[in-house]
């Protein structure tokens, strides 16, 4: 695979909200990126920070996001493979009279080790997708995408597009 990386360190911030309590929503964020010259995004990082969710005595409630290189129609996890980064925050509290216990799971934190990058986006955006389950208010998501941007060569662009619409 071949790429020249062109830009210094990229941060992109983003929020999503929901409309309502416990309804799905998507955001698209542009990257702007140079179709014509082979732009891609080389993703380094990704922060994602979903809202708490109620603590509601006897009831389960969790809010969930991820971040994607194409659109979905739920939010994702890491069995997808345009997701980038998942995040899960959650409340048992199903037969408990108070408020319940609260658990955490995400993937929004990078791997630490020796790896080049997480993702590459090789489509002119990515998304951002959120929903709440059980709870009594809407929640909403707040994040940011780390990366660069770079050119690649005409077979690496054709290989990276055709792989992240294929898998859509």
């Amino acid at each position: 695979m071949s790429f020249k990386k062109t830009s210094e360190l990229i941060a992109i911030s983003f929020g999503v909200a929901e409309t309502g309590p416990n309804t799905f929503v998507q955001r698209e964020v542009a990257l702007q990126l140079d179709v014509l010259n082979n732009e891609i995004f080389i993703v380094l990082g990704v922060d994602l920070n979903p809202q708490t969710p109620d603590g509601i005595a006897g009831q389960d409630t969790a809010t969930s996001a991820s971040v994607t290189s194409t659109t979905q129609t739920a939010v994702q996890n890491l069995s997808n493979s345009n997701t980038i980064a998942d995040s899960q925050l959650a409340i048992r509290g199903a037969g408990f009279v108070d408020g319940g216990v609260g658990f955490s799971r995400m993937a929004s934190e990078t791997y630490t080790g020796d790896l080049d990058y997480v993702a590459i986006i090789s489509t002119n955006n990515f998304f951002i997708q959120l929903v709440g389950s059980g709870n009594l208010g809407a929640k909403g998501c707040d994040g940011r995408v780390f990366g660069y941007r770079a050119r690649a060569d005409s077979a690496t662009y054709a290989a990276l597009v055709q792989s992240e619409i294929l898998s859509a």
